[in-house]
Parts: C-alpha cells; sequence; structure tokens
C-alpha cells in the first residue's frame, strides 16, 4: 500500500477490518487492538480482556488473537493485498504479537476469497448436529491449511467420544464450585444488547445441553428444544503444538481460523472448544487419543446444521473505533 491510500481513512482498510472483526474469541472477549501508521498494522493483545481465572496464563487470549490475525490476513487478501507477517517482533513487548507489511496481490488463489466469503456466514453452532459429509475430503483439506503453522490436527474416532464427554464433565464438575470461575463466566455470557460476550440468544437451555455430550457449560438460556428430534453426530477434531510456547499459541489460533471458514466454505457447522484443554487432567485425556506427541490446543466438534435449522444468529462485535487506533501523529 502506498501512503497516499494509507490507514485507517482508506474505505477498504475499514471494510476488510470490520470483516476480519468478525473472528471467534474465548467468550467473545474480542481481546485485541489494532494500530496503525502509514506501513503497518500492529496486532496487541489487550490484557485488560484477560480472563483471570478461566485464562491466568492468557493461552486462549493469544490463540483468539491469531483468529483476528488471520482473519485480517484473509480480508486483506480477498482486496488483492498480500500480508507479510512477523510475529512476536519484540520479545521485551509480550503484548506485541504481530505486525502486517502489505504488497500487492492481485489473483489471490480462490480457496482463500472462498474462506475470506464464509468469514460473515460462520457461527459458533451449540446445538446437537447431523455427522458431517464428506469428512475425509475435510480432513485432508483442513490439514493441509493447518500444517504450514507447525500444528498437528486430529480427527478422533467414534470410540474417544465418551472417554472426551466425560473428560467434558468432569472439567465442568472441577469449575462448578470455583466462585471466581462462575463468576467471570457469568459476566461475560447471558447479556443482551452490549457489543461483546456470548448473548443470551447464543447460549443453549438445560434440554438442548443433555444431547451435547462435550461442550462447555454456560449460563443456561430459557428452556427450549431446538433440533429436539436430534442426537449430536458431530465429529471431533483436535488441533495440537509440538509445546506450549506464545509463538505456538498464536499460530494455534491462525490455524484454527483457517479449520473454521475451511468448514463454513463446505456448508458445515462447527463449535471450537477451549475448556477441555484449560486443566491438565482432562488435557492429559485428548494428549492420549493422538496419533503423535504434542500438546493438546483446541477440540473442534463439526457437523452438519439442519436443512429446516433456523439460522443462528450473529454475535455482537465491538465497534471498529474501539479495536483499531491511528498512530500516525
Amino acid at each position: 500500500m502506498t501512503d497516499s491510500n494509507l490507514f485507517p481513512d482508506n474505505p477498504t482498510v475499514l471494510a476488510a477490518m470490520r470483516l476480519a472483526s468478525r473472528a471467534p474469541s474465548v467468550h467473545n472477549t474480542q481481546p485485541w487492538r489494532w494500530r496503525c501508521d502509514d506501513t503497518q498494522l500492529r496486532l496487541f493483545r489487550d490484557t485488560d480482556r484477560l480472563l483471570a481465572a478461566t485464562d491466568p496464563l492468557g493461552r486462549q487470549q493469544v490463540i483468539s488473537c491469531g483468529t483476528m490475525l488471520h482473519h485480517v490476513r484473509t480480508a486483506f487478501a480477498a482486496q488483492g493485498w498480500h500480508t507479510d507477517t512477523v510475529r512476536l517482533p519484540e520479545p521485551e513487548r509480550p503484548d506485541l504479537l504481530a505486525t502486517l507489511t502489505f504488497r500487492p496481490w492481485p489473483d489471490p488463489p480462490q480457496g482463500v476469497r472462498d474462506r475470506a466469503g464464509a468469514i460473515e456466514r460462520r457461527r459458533t453452532d451449540r446445538l446437537p448436529m447431523l455427522a458431517p459429509e464428506g469428512w475425509s475430503e475435510l480432513v485432508h483439506a483442513a490439514r493441509m491449511l493447518v500444517h504450514p503453522h507447525d500444528l498437528e490436527l486430529d480427527s478422533l474416532d467414534d470410540s474417544a467420544g465418551s472417554r472426551l464427554a466425560a473428560a467434558s464433565e468432569q472439567a465442568t464438575a472441577i469449575r462448578r464450585y470455583d466462585m471466581e470461575y462462575q463468576t467471570e463466566l457469568h459476566w461475560w455470557a447471558g447479556h443482551s444488547g452490549v457489543p461483546e460476550g456470548v448473548p443470551s440468544n447464543a447460549l443453549i437451555s438445560d434440554a438442548e445441553v443433555a444431547r451435547v455430550p462435550v461442550g462447555r457449560t454456560f449460563p443456561s438460556a430459557p428452556h427450549s428444544a431446538r433440533r429436539d428430534d436430534l442426537d449430536d453426530h458431530a465429529r471431533l477434531l483436535v488441533l495440537s503444538t509440538p509445546s506450549d510456547s506464545m509463538l505456538q499459541w498464536l499460530h494455534t489460533g491462525e490455524a484454527l481460523s483457517a479449520l473454521l471458514l475451511e468448514c463454513t466454505v463446505a456448508g458445515l457447522a462447527t463449535c471450537a472448544m477451549t475448556h477441555i484443554t484449560e486443566l491438565p487432567a482432562s488435557r492429559k485425556v485428548i494428549q492420549e487419543m493422538l496419533e503423535r506427541p504434542g500438546v493438546p490446543q483446541v477440540v473442534v466438534r463439526v457437523g452438519t446444521a439442519p436443512a429446516d435449522a433456523d439460522d443462528l444468529p450473529p454475535t455482537p462485535r465491538r465497534p471498529l473505533t474501539d479495536i483499531l487506533a491511528d498512530e500516525r501523529g
């Protein structure tokens, strides 16, 4: 990009950033801050939005910022711009996660354009799902997207479902009487009319939760029985890293973004879950299911929403003025 058409008042830039802000994040905290000057964008994590009880090390926060980073790169690619990315450019500034500079990319691959087009359609689907169609083809394509980030993607077989459900229930039981965790959860979930958090219309009822064996327990929505004739047949994917580090957490978010968008392109529903990897015991259960040694970071439910299902509403997003600032002086 040139000085004559750069940030932040260029309509193309604003459109790309607004689209990218649809990136998912833990509890929809949207814990990112972007700063721009005449030559680059800089991504910071917003430490004021750290979930101190849920995520004291900031792992899920950095993963969330990684999803936004990939969404930004995808949105700009669809506008004809290649992003050159430097991750963790200043070790003495752990809140600075990445810098992006730009050069023309007049003909990005169709897959990139398709994933950019899927950003607005992607939703977190916590309800029961039908089995996903075209599973082996999807897993192959997703692995191609994940491997450049030095992550492994494992598809768990049906026998793993009951073990993972038990691990999910154990994590829920441990957290049930953790008052700091519960206070934090209720702060971020179940409210409407605010630009952040998980709104009440994105939550599911106790009756619906009972038919989804693996999922974080949020405050219950009012009674409803959507998809009441359907038991959950979603498949489970696991993203894992060689070890735990901030750089690998950031790459996990980027890989997660690519995976979720690729599933959306394929017409599939998804629900990313990090609660099972918050606690050592449940993380160990997942680790034993992996084909190769690794550190489980995210579990993703993937399935098909019934054809007659109502569209899930989009969750709110903060205005662009809250997350993008001009530092040109």
